[in-house]
């Protein structure tokens, strides 16, 4: 009998990661649908935004090893 235990715990995985995924979408959408009427907020969510993904760019770089040549 085959042991599915790594193949269970990369589903558990995927699932939560696509939960959080969906998540984050409804939370930002109703962020924006909060703020759509104050430019200075959704501004400031916007930098947020953009430091958070950022940093987010660059520690996948960093972690990310070269390709072979």
């Amino acid at each position: 009998m085959t042991d599915l235990t790594a193949l269970t715990v990369e589903v558990a995985r995927n699932t939560t990661v696509d939960e959080s995924a969906i998540a984050l979408l409804t939370g930002l959408a109703a962020q924006i649908e909060a703020l759509k009427t104050d430019p200075a907020a959704l501004q400031a969510l916007a930098d947020t935004m953009r430091g958070s993904s950022d940093a987010l760019a660059a520690a996948v770089l960093a972690n990310t090893p070269a390709a072979p040549v």
